[in-house]
């Protein structure tokens, strides 16, 4: 474990790393639409977490985003998690991920996304986390 992780450990007890998307053009991204304030929101599918229910968003929890080189990225701290259908996601919950302007352009490129890691099914069950940018770490 780097200094840096130690730190953070300490600083941001029982955190869990993560990264966004599934390549590094999404990952930089992703992570430049949380530093703008833009994305505040993202979601996953429910089955990915089934075997392990501690990777789970808790709210009140912060966790360390990687980026795709693994060295870190941001905290974030959940503020909301719900379990939603991925037809009943709604335009607010969509805008909220700040990657497209519409729902419908939401829907394309998860279903694309989900498509491409495991499986999509209209039906599918998703966790979907609200969050706040709490440090931005390539201040450090």
């Amino acid at each position: 474990m780097s200094d840096d992780m130690e730190d953070l450990q300490v600083t941001y007890p029982g955190a869990g790393t993560f990264k966004f998307g599934d390549s590094q053009a999404l990952s930089d991204r992703l992570i430049s639409l949380v530093r703008s304030g833009k994305k505040t929101a993202t979601c996953g599918a429910f089955a990915e977490f089934e075997d392990d229910l501690d990777a789970m968003p808790m709210v009140g929890r912060c966790d360390i985003a990687a980026n795709w080189d693994d060295s870190l990225a941001l905290v974030i701290k959940t503020t909301k998690v719900e379990k939603v259908r991925f037809g009943d996601v709604t335009q607010d919950m969509a805008l909220a991920e700040g990657e497209d302007d519409t729902l419908e352009g939401w829907r394309k490129s998860h279903q694309a996304y989900f498509e491409r890691n495991g499986g999509f099914d209209p039906e599918m069950v998703l966790v979907f986390e609200h969050f706040e940018l709490v440090e931005d770490l390539a201040d450090r």
